[in-house]
């Protein structure tokens, strides 16, 4: 047998992820102060790159430059398309990025909105009591630890042992401190479990009703079992007198951090624009805050006229390359924000018209036929985003859920069906609930076939109780 080499040639297509189509990708799902901040600091980066201030811009920009506008598509200029006749960019991105990634292999980031850093924190409101109580170096010491160690809901969940160990304290005095903690406000701060907690509450607010205590020491499981009568005889108490210590309980804060919530109220800025006008519904674009963009007159001279040395022109040219497919990408965001708004304003026209009962299912599939772009890219553009409506400001994500078919062979959407059990709970009779077998009956005599375990899950993600935990046990 003989070994050769030999070079053979062959036609082959082959996705190649470059770094500026990565980018593009990138761009699609950012929110709006994501993508400011993005522009902001290529416009840092990139000498080619230039804010333009006013929308009006005189011929000779025109001529000179890759200029963005708000309301027009990038248009090249006449140079710029000599260099390459034959591409339509617009497709050429758009392509390309359905092809980048496959929608099994998105996932989606938290909202930019839950990322932004608080003003205060429930830490520095517990530390600043601690300095005003006038304790010793050591103490202060101990209460820093202790209050690191505290949740977001208010509890310790550190050992006392393991802080001692840690600081080469004795307990004593840790224990001594997390007292002095525990009476700071939020009451119940501080707390190494909800019955610490309560207890810690009742004995402020309520000091002289023993029942309330006893019950918390003593009882709290069988509280939350609602074993009333049980309780009664264990006490010998009325029940009547358990159900007034247990409406003072009801009053207590089991999660006492919530009170100080260091969080800002966000603004959010839609995206797009809804618009009826001559029944129908127009789709704009909401440019507001986002820098338009333009390659330097300047530096663009240089590289057309100039003969700078090899590496400065690489350089520039780099920088250029960059400038002009950063500007068409965000373009062709934008574009595809449009395409992808409009869609699902043509399938859900009669939610804007009428409400919402006739919000129709709808899923990723459906859009994307719509306007022939891949379903990853339109969960993509999807993402953090929201359009002002004549009913507000809905995210775009609300208007994609699933739906079950009712008796009559017609698909009710999902958030209907809940919106539909909030709505049949609301007026239920406080002493006699409605449990989730009424439910499902009433839903069928209101055409809409669901299973018990689906109404049980539907009802879990409204957050609603059990029927036997909304009962009223108290006048």
């Amino acid at each position: 047998m003989v070994l050769e080499i030999k070079l053979n040639m062959k036609v082959a297509h082959r996705m190649v992820m470059t770094p500026m189509l990565q980018q593009a990708i990138k761009l699609l799902p950012l929110a709006r102060l994501e993508l400011v901040q993005k522009v902001r600091q290529e416009l840092i980066e990139n000498p080619m790159l230039e804010e333009v201030v006013s929308e009006e811009n005189s011929d000779e920009e025109q001529e000179e430059g890759f200029v963005a506008t708000k309301n027009e598509e990038v248009q090249p200029t006449k140079e710029n398309n000599d260099e390459n006749p034959d591409i339509d960019w617009e497709n050429f991105i758009q392509t390309n990025i359905d092809r980048g990634l496959s929608s099994d292999g998105l996932t989606e980031r938290p909202s930019i909105e839950s990322t932004l850093k608080s003003e205060i924190s429930l830490g520095d409101h517990l530390l600043w009591q601690l300095i005003m109580a006038s304790v010793d170096e050591n103490e202060k010491a101990i209460g820093t630890e202790i209050i690191g160690n505290i949740n977001g809901i208010g509890y310790l969940e550190c050992s006392i042992n393991v802080i001692a160990e840690s600081l080469k304290v004795c307990v004593e005095n840790v224990e001594k401190v997390l007292k002095l903690i525990q009476s700071f406000e939020p009451l119940g701060i501080g707390a190494r479990g909800l019955q610490e907690c309560l207890l810690i509450q009742a004995k402020a607010l309520s000091p002289d009703n023993k029942l309330v205590e006893r019950l918390l020491q003593n009882h709290i499981n069988q509280l939350e079992e609602r074993f009333f009568h049980k309780i009664s005889k264990e006490l010998d108490v009325p029940v009547s007198e358990i159900l007034k210590a247990i409406k003072l309980i009801k009053e207590l804060n089991p999660k006492p951090a919530s009170l100080y919530s260091s969080e800002r109220v966000q603004y959010i800025i839609p995206d797009v624009t809804v618009v009826k006008k001559d029944n129908e519904y127009r789709v704009s674009l909401n440019d507001d805050g986002v820098p338009l963009m333009r390659v330097n007159p300047f530096y663009r001279k240089i590289l057309k006229n100039e003969k700078p040395d090899n590496s400065a022109k690489e350089f520039m040219e780099d920088k250029y390359r960059a400038a002009l497919w950063l500007i068409r990408s965000i373009e062709q965001r934008r574009q595809t924000i449009l395409k992808v708004a409009t869609s699902i304003v043509k399938f859900q026209k009669d939610f804007f018209d009428r409400g919402l009962p006739y919000l129709k299912p709808l899923v990723l599939r459906n859009v994307a036929e719509d306007i022939e772009m891949h379903e990853s890219t339109v969960s993509r553009v999807t993402t953090m985003k929201y359009m002002h409506t004549p009913r507000g400001i809905i995210d775009f994500k609300f208007f994609f859920h699933s739906g079950i078919e009712s008796d009559e062979g017609v698909a009710t959407s999902s958030v209907l069906i809940k919106n539909m059990i909030q709505e049949l709970i609301k007026k239920e009779d406080s002493s006699r609930p409605i449990t989730d077998q009424q439910l499902v009956q009433s839903l069928k005599n209101n055409h809409v076939e669901i299973a018990r375990r689906t109404v049980n899950k539907y009802r879990k993600e409204l957050k609603i109780s059990a029927a036997s935990k909304r009962k009223r046990i108290y006048d």
